[in-house]
C-alpha cells in the first residue's frame, strides 16, 4: 500500500511516498529556512505563499523519486492540524484537489500524531517487538507533550508544556545570545566544548508532568546582561566564551528536565518504550541524555525524521487506511487541533 503525505503547518513544504507505513519511497522537503533567518522566526505570510509555490513540484519529485504515478497510489495524508492557518490550508486544500481529480482517500492526519509516527519509518515496528503502551515525547518549536500511546491511534496526553514550548525556549535563547534562526541548531552548536562554568535553575514544578520552559528563559536574559552580551555588544572580553557557556547552561537546563520527567512517566506507567519525535528531539545532547537514563528501549528517528516531513504524515496515515479511517472532502484546517 502507497500512501503520499503531505506536510505543510509551517515552514517546510514536504511530500512522501511511504510503503507499508514503513518503508520509505521517498521524502522530498522544500526549507523556507534560510528565507525565514533574516527575521529571526517564521512570518506566516510567506509561508504560506511558499507552500503554495512548491506544493506541485514537491509532490511531482515525491512521486518521481519512488518510481510510480498517482494510479499506485492508495491514500492521499495531509496535516489538517495543528500549526500556521494560512500554511495549512495551502496544504489541505490541494491535496483535496489532488484526492479529487484522482479519486484517491484522503486522510487527514494531526501533526503531532505524524511525529509519533516517524517511529515507525525505516522499516522499524516497534510495536510487534515491544508491545504497548509507550510513552512518546513530541517536543518541538510549539509543542512539549508527554503522550502516553496506549495502541495504535490510541493516546492519552499527559503531560505538556503550560508556557513557551521547548523549541520556541530555544529560539528565544538564540536571540538573546546573538545566534542565528532556528535557535536549537545553533545553541548545540555552540555549546560543543563549553566548559560547565555557568548553571541555570531548572523549573522542575513538582508533582506534575507538565513542563514550564519562561522562567529559565528570563533567568538567562537576566544573566546575559549582567554579563554585558545583552543587548549585543563587541566590546564585551571573551564574549564568545561566554555565550558558549550560557547556551551549555540553557541547553543542559531544559534536557534536564525533560529527560527526567520523560523517564518519570516511563516508570509511573509502566511502558515498553520511549518515542521521541519533533524537532526538538533532534537535539544531539537531550538524545544521548535520555538514551543514558531510560533502562528501557529508546526510538529515535534520524534528525532528518525528527523535523517536519511528509514520510511521518504518510506512514500515519496507512495505520489510519488500515482501518478504514479516512476524511470527506470537506475537512477543514484546525490550527489548534489536539491529540
Amino acid at each position: 500500500m502507497n500512501i503520499l503525505g503531505i506536510e505543510t503547518s509551517c515552514d517546510d513544504t514536504a511530500a512522501a511516498v511511504i510503503q507499508n507505513g514503513t518503508t520509505i519511497r521517498s521524502n522530498v522537503v522544500a526549507s523556507q529556512k534560510e528565507m525565514h533567518k533574516k527575521y529571526g522566526g517564521i512570518i506566516p505570510e510567506i509561508s504560506s505563499r511558499e507552500h503554495f509555490l512548491n506544493f506541485l513540484p514537491v509532490v511531482n519529485e515525491a512521486l518521481d523519486i519512488a518510481g510510480i504515478t498517482y494510479h499506485d497510489l492508495d491514500g492521499i495524508a495531509v496535516t489538517n492540524g495543528p500549526g500556521l492557518a494560512g500554511a495549512l490550508l495551502v496544504g489541505v486544500n490541494s491535496a483535496k484537489g489532488l484526492a479529487m481529480s484522482w479519486d484517491k482517500p484522503l486522510i487527514g492526519i494531526n501533526h503531532l500524531e505524524g511525529h509519533i509516527y516517524s517511529a515507525w519509518l525505516e522499516n522499524n515496528d516497534f510495536s510487534k517487538t515491544h508491545g504497548f503502551p509507550m510513552v512518546c515525547l513530541i517536543a518541538s518549536g510549539g509543542h512539549t507533550d508527554l503522550v502516553l500511546m496506549k495502541d495504535h491511534l490510541v493516546y492519552e496526553t499527559i503531560g505538556r508544556t503550560v508556557d513557551d514550548a521547548a523549541g520556541e525556549a530555544f529560539d528565544k535563547a538564540a536571540r538573546v545570545l546573538g545566534l542565528g534562526f532556528p535557535g536549537g541548531p545553533e545553541i548545540q552548536r555552540v555549546s560543543e566544548g563549553a566548559a560547565g562554568d555557568e548553571h541555570l535553575p531548572r523549573a522542575w514544578m513538582r508533582d506534575t508532568l507538565d513542563f514550564s520552559f519562561s522562567g529559565i528563559k528570563t533567568a538567562l536574559l537576566h544573566m546575559a546582561q549582567d554579563r554585558g552580551i545583552y543587548p549585543s555588544s563587541e566590546d564585551v572580553v571573551d564574549r564568545q566564551r561566554i555565550v558558549r557557556e550560557l547556551a551549555a547552561a540553557f541547553q543542559e537546563s531544559i534536557v534536564d528536565v525533560v529527560s527526567a520527567k520523560l523517564i518519570e512517566m516511563a516508570a509511573k506507567y509502566k511502558v515498553k518504550g520511549l518515542i521521541l519525535g519533533g524537532g526538538v528531539t533532534a537535539n544531539a545532547r537531550l538524545r544521548e541524555e535520555i538514551v543514558a537514563r531510560s533502562p528501557l528501549p529508546v526510538i529515535i528517528p534520524p534528525p532528518i525524521l525528527c523535523t517536519d516531513n511528509g514520510a511521518m504524515i504518510a506512514s500515519c496515515g496507512f495505520f489510519h487506511l488500515q482501518r478504514g479511517q479516512y476524511s470527506s472532502l470537506d475537512l477543514d484546517v484546525n490550527p489548534a487541533l489536539s491529540l
